[in-house]
């Protein structure tokens, strides 16, 4: 277990799946944590209930709701961008729309929300952003514009990582293969599909993510920063 009594941290995108993971992972090591939630009251409501963390409604597309969730911390030490979506289907036929709200939620928020947060956070900080083992490798057709907002994630990290270094804090990226979570069931549909890809065939759990996110917030990775640590069970390899 690691320890992040007095530490505080802001997990954006935090009431359910691999975002409550992590709440509840930072909460049970002793962080004082807050959330934020687009719509899922009720399942946000359980998350805080169940971790004593409080849970914020804010939507992660817009950057002055956002900034105002960190600046009414009282501090911060740790900031995981976890919100966004999953556009999936023929780039000639999707919505040119829910492309660009895809953009929005998974690149123009996850930049503001990093330099707002170093801006308020305390030297030695950790910036932890949720990536994806598709900004390396897409296996099938359909996955264009998710691919590209998880390439950008890459460069922003590295490019951070040198920003803000002087200050000593430290920024990574998380990249998930499949995770059993309700966006991605174990027993769904394209599980089959996913599984030939992999060499340990089977979807990871939401607390191994975590696992992994609680790592990079610890003391012990003050000196990683600037990379890409993909948890795929070998599904890029």
């Amino acid at each position: 277990m690691t320890d992040f009594n007095g530490k505080t941290a802001l997990v954006l995108g935090g009431s359910r799946g691999i975002g409550a993971a992590i709440v509840e992972r930072l909460a049970n090591d002793g962080a004082s944590v807050t959330f934020t939630y687009a719509g899922s009251k009720d399942a946000a409501s359980a998350v805080a209930e169940k971790t004593g963390a409080t849970a914020v409604q804010a939507d992660s597309k817009d950057r002055k709701a956002v900034a105002k969730v960190i600046s009414d911390l009282p501090s911060l030490d740790i900031l995981v961008i976890n919100a966004g979506i999953a556009v999936m289907g023929d780039p000639l036929e999707l919505d040119p729309d829910a492309i660009d709200e895809m953009i929005d939620i998974n690149v123009r928020g996850p930049y503001h929300a990093a330099v707002d947060g170093a801006r308020a956070m305390n030297d030695g900080g950790r910036i932890i952003v949720m990536g994806s083992v598709n900004g390396d490798r897409i296996p099938f057709p359909t996955a264009t514009g998710y691919a590209l907002t998880k390439s950008a994630m890459q460069g922003m990290v590295r490019g951070f990582a040198r920003d803000f270094g002087h200050r000593n804090i430290t920024v990574n990226a998380v990249q998930p293969g499949p995770v059993d979570t309700d966006m991605n069931p174990a027993d769904g549909p394209l599980k089959d599909m996913m599984h030939s890809a992999m060499a340990i065939k089977r979807h990871a759990h939401a607390s191994e993510v975590a696992g992994m996110v609680a790592y990079l917030a610890s003391d012990e990775a003050g000196i990683v920063t600037g990379a890409l640590h993909t948890i795929d069970g070998g599904f890029g390899a």
